[in-house]
């Protein structure tokens, strides 16, 4: 993968290409472009640019202004419009860009498709289970409102083929008004918005101007990427804990990488992108390695990991005995367990516990809400739900720890349960010491999900599809959504259901603090300090174990022994004399 100054370098290309269709360097843009192929759908046309939105104007002149990219994405008579749907702006963007809606359909932002090389397991959003929603699979128009394209509604067979399906302006727009429906598959909120209707974001949907949006594109910027990474599971910070919405323009105190007072880094600053893929996954997360060969430049960097800049001694000073005692802890302590002391930092607070078995009472039959918790902010947040269930959340959460080698095993549906034990969703790969393997921060999801109770496996659950009569967020009925979600994935149930404990692992890597709030030597080395609970290391100043008790207690008779000695002398020579 190459670093982000070679993405700059494709739109130079991109933007040559389209400046040698203009005759004269002074001379107009021709405004007779061969508009794109229409898409078939009923949305009427988007309004033309606003009158302030430069269209049709010659390449730039040594006398206008330098501007950071190499094409302006205004002057281009084909994106003048109008357009009637997403999959024409596609059209028109592909008319230049030939290769790129190709390359995101590579990607597991399309496919929701990755086959683990250290497990052989076939994971992705299409396939796997989770402790919030539950799956996918029958609930697509929803679930899919947060895919990179438009139109996806049946994940049982392979996302669409059709480049121009590919939704360019959820990662390019910056006029910031472009967004995507909440139930409309992948497609923005086009005029006549439906009253209610709300964005992905959980915002008022308002009617997205495509041509508005189609002029504006540039590099991603961390809105592009937060409005759906950071309200994954359905809501601000529900999912991950360490992606809020006060990351969009934190203060250095929650994450001292994006804080325009600190680094003022986007997205893919770390998660560098090579053909539209980009690097980190929370698959197979690369938690050892030091990438020395990628300091140098031109190197490549492949990965979203701390040591691709910091490399594995990253301590410096003011102290170096100091300094180089932290950097001694590096081949067992990730990164992150020391510079990101606790996550849901900046006034968001984060889901930390989902218990489905509740979901579905009424009062005098109709759905109800409770609002217990209140955030720094003085949001109340629910913590019943008729259709959901029971909710627990946190701020300012202290992570759970354990040995981790950056490899997720999942427990994928038809895998067999024990339902008398807590049932991972995924487990934590890694042994205790091991050479591959760092002392990791985690957030750990706790719930309750549906489980047959004959067949000993995991549930799907239908929960929207309102109309259709066994949605349960519409109808409250499990029965009915349970038999409706394994009917649609074709497996067998055997129609008597329970619910089990669950946890589900999502490692912590963002909200950074500044190295002054990182933690302290005592944080750990003291009595229950933070990684009292785990396994296979020795922790000085956590008590004393059993070897330090046998062996205190040999000294202690050392001790007594000589004492009783030297006593026993006292009195034999107050009796005796001296010895002779």
């Amino acid at each position: 993968m190459k670093h982000t100054v070679l993405w700059r370098s494709a739109i130079f290309v991109a933007g040559c290409a389209v400046a040698g269709a203009v005759q004269a360097q002074d001379a107009p843009v021709a405004t007779d472009a061969t508009p794109a192929p229409p898409v078939a759908q009923s949305t009427p046309l988007q309004s033309t640019p606003a009158p302030t939105m430069p269209v049709n104007r010659a390449p730039a002149r040594m006398s206008d202004p330098v501007m950071e990219l190499t094409a302006d994405h205004s002057k281009f008579a084909i994106l003048k419009g109008p357009f009637a749907s997403g999959p024409e702006v596609t059209a028109a963007c592909l008319s230049c860009h030939t290769e790129a809606g190709n390359q995101v359909m590579h990607s597991v932002h399309w496919t929701w498709d990755y086959e683990n090389p250290a497990t052989g397991q076939r994971l992705g959003k299409a396939h796997e289970l989770n402790a919030f929603c539950g799956n996918v699979a029958s609930n697509e128009v929803r679930c899919t409102s947060c895919h990179v394209g438009y139109g996806w509604d049946d994940v049982r067979h392979p996302a669409p083929e059709d480049p121009t399906r590919v939704d360019c302006l959820v990662c390019h727009d910056t006029s910031g008004q472009y967004a995507k429906q909440d139930n409309l598959a992948g497609n923005p909120p086009l005029d006549p918005v439906k009253e209610g209707s709300k964005t992905i974001t959980g915002a008022k949907a308002t009617a997205v101007d495509l041509v508005k949006a189609a002029m504006s594109v540039g590099e991603p910027s961390r809105e592009n990427c937060g409005n759906c990474h950071f309200y994954g599971g359905g809501g601000d910070n529900v999912k991950h804990g360490d992606l809020s919405s006060a990351l969009f323009d934190p203060p250095r105190s929650v994450d001292v990488h994006m804080s325009k007072d600190g680094a003022n880094f986007t997205c893919e600053a770390c998660h560098v992108s090579d053909k539209h893929v980009l690097a980190g996954s929370r698959y197979n997360t690369d938690v050892a390695e030091a990438h020395a060969e990628m300091m140098k430049p031109g190197a490549d960097r492949t990965t979203a990991n701390c040591t691709s800049c910091h490399t594995d001694e990253p301590h410096k000073g003011p102290n170096p005995l100091i300094a180089m005692k932290l950097n001694d802890h590096t081949d067992r302590v990730a990164c992150q367990s020391c510079h990101i002391p606790e996550f849901a930092r900046g006034g968001v607070a984060t889901k930390t516990y989902w218990d489905w078995s509740t979901a579905g009472k009424t009062k005098d039959g109709k759905a109800y809400s409770e609002e217990e918790f209140v955030q720094s902010d003085g949001k109340h947040l629910h913590t019943y739900l008729t259709i959901k269930g029971d909710f627990k959340w946190g701020e300012n959460v202290v992570p759970y720890y354990a040995w981790s080698n950056g490899v997720m095993t999942y427990t994928l549906p038809e895998e067999v349960i024990d339902p008398t034990e807590v049932v991972e969703i995924n487990k934590i790969g890694g042994e205790p010491g091991a050479p591959d393997a760092r002392i990791f921060p985690f957030k750990q999801m706790v719930g309750k999900q549906a489980y047959d109770q004959e067949r000993n496996v995991l549930l799907y659950n239908h929960v929207y599809g309102p109309g259709d009569g066994s949605a349960l967020w519409s109808y409250y009925d499990w029965e009915k959504s349970l038999k409706a979600g394994m009917d649609y994935v074709g497996l067998p149930y055997s129609g008597k259901f329970g619910f089990v404990d669950t946890h589900m692992y999502w490692p912590i890597t963002h909200m950074v603090a500044p190295k002054e709030d990182a933690l302290r030597c005592e944080s750990c080395h003291a009595q229950d300090g933070r990684l009292a609970n785990v396994a296979g290391i020795y922790m000085p100043g956590a008590g004393i174990g059993i070897g330090g008790k046998l062996g205190l207690v040999v000294f202690l008779m050392a001790a007594m022994g000589v004492a009783g000695h030297g006593l026993l002398r006292l009195v034999g020579g107050k009796k005796g004399g001296r010895h002779g």
